[in-house]
């Protein structure tokens, strides 16, 4: 049976060209990077190439961009360094966070940090800028804003320009969690006032398990993993040489493939969603799907039936591969945070479904999910 990937926001088929990038660092080029011999030297340059060409394509220095394990460890360090050596005492965000950000928050709220707000959403799931501007003009100490650029499961986009600005207007710290549009968006980070974000490799068809953190070169922060004097004394541990090369290559080939693949997925995306309009009368569509949302991600609630709560499960049994954002195999009992917090006590009702694309599919597959759903549902 062939399998039908629809999970791209969870993470992509590595790309056999960033492969072959890696494979040298695999094999004969294996010296640490923190020797001093030439077989260190070579690995040495190669991070650091990678460096200049990520700095390259984000508009940043290379002196901003450090390599993690990943988005999460990126929001990890940012928000802890936030707070730890920035003097926010005050962490505003949004109840559809990824979990990377809200246990985080969490934590340092409950220890005592800082104190937390949640700002209000709009009734297609956007931040309420004008309630954001009250939180940041209302607070007595200084602010850490960590809004995500596009949220995971139903793929809204924040207007980070804007976001930037007010920061900057109330003197706040500015994270944005961009795993979802790093590698998807072109970024111009002179452009943004943004002090702190991230990516993950594996989102744009590169390895999984190497990230970036980008930190603005106004701020000054400590590390948030100490013993060692790797990442220019800011992340220690043995870098993950082939990892940081792999980052580089697929963020270099999503770069170039910019225009043609943003296009081919745009309308993968609008035909599934006027297939399943045309199939399906009593779905909904969940965030801004037609607006300001990521052309990667649609994300559709079925009505709950007898027949629909076991979707996913049946779907998976058909090898088709799409998510729900929920927490147990069925989606029965769970519906995911993003989901709840969007329809305030309705959320059971309903089974949603995370369909996400990348320049690997096809028409062809959505019509065979299309006729396999109309078994099921």
């Amino acid at each position: 049976m062939s399998r039908i990937y629809f999970d791209n926001a969870a993470t992509t088929a590595l790309d056999p060209v960033v492969l072959d990038t890696m494979m040298p660092f695999l094999t004969e080029k294996f010296g640490n990077p923190s020797s001093i011999y030439s077989y260190g030297r070579e690995t040495k340059m190669a991070i650091e190439n990678a460096r200049k060409t990520v700095a390259k394509l984000l508009n940043a220095s290379p002196g901003e961009i450090f390599f993690t394990s990943g988005g999460t460890e990126s929001t990890n360090t940012a928000i802890t360094a936030a707070i730890r050596d920035l003097g926010c005492k005050h962490i505003i965000t949004s109840p559809i966070e990824h979990h990377a950000t809200l246990h985080t928050v969490e934590h340092m709220a409950h220890y005592g940090h800082a104190t937390l707000s949640y700002v209000k959403l709009t009734d297609k799931g956007h931040i309420d800028l004008k309630h954001l501007e009250e939180l940041l003009a209302g607070s007595k100490e200084r602010s850490l804003v960590t809004l995500m650029h596009a949220n995971n499961e139903i793929g809204n986009l924040l207007k980070i320009k804007a976001v930037g600005e007010l920061c900057q207007k109330y003197d706040a710290i500015f994270h944005s969690d961009t795993v979802q549009t790093v590698g998807h968006y072109p970024f111009d980070l002179k452009k943004l006032n943004v002090h702190f974000m991230n990516g993950a490799a594996h989102k744009f068809h590169g390895p999984k398990g190497v990230g970036i953190l980008y930190v603005n070169e106004n701020i000054s922060i400590k590390p948030y993993i100490n013993g060692g004097a790797q990442e220019r004394n800011m992340r220690a541990g043995t870098e993950n040489l082939y990892g940081i090369v792999g980052f580089a290559k697929a963020l270099e080939i999503a770069s170039e493939r910019y225009d043609q693949d943003s296009e081919y997925v745009k309308g993968l995306k609008a035909y599934m969603a006027e297939q399943l309009q045309q199939n399906f009368p009593g779905i909904i569509f969940n965030g801004d799907s037609n607006g300001s949302s990521l052309y990667t991600v649609l994300n559709v609630s079925f009505p709950m039936t007898e027949r629909s709560d076991m979707l996913l499960f049946n779907l998976d049994m058909a090898g088709i591969c799409v998510s729900g954002g929920s927490a147990c195999t069925s989606g029965a009992n769970s519906v995911s945070h993003v989901i709840k917090a969007l329809y305030n006590g309705q959320a059971e009702t309903m089974v949603p479904i995370r369909f996400s694309f990348s320049r690997h599919n096809t028409k062809e597959e959505i019509d065979t999910v299309v006729e396999k759903l109309k078994e099921l549902v």
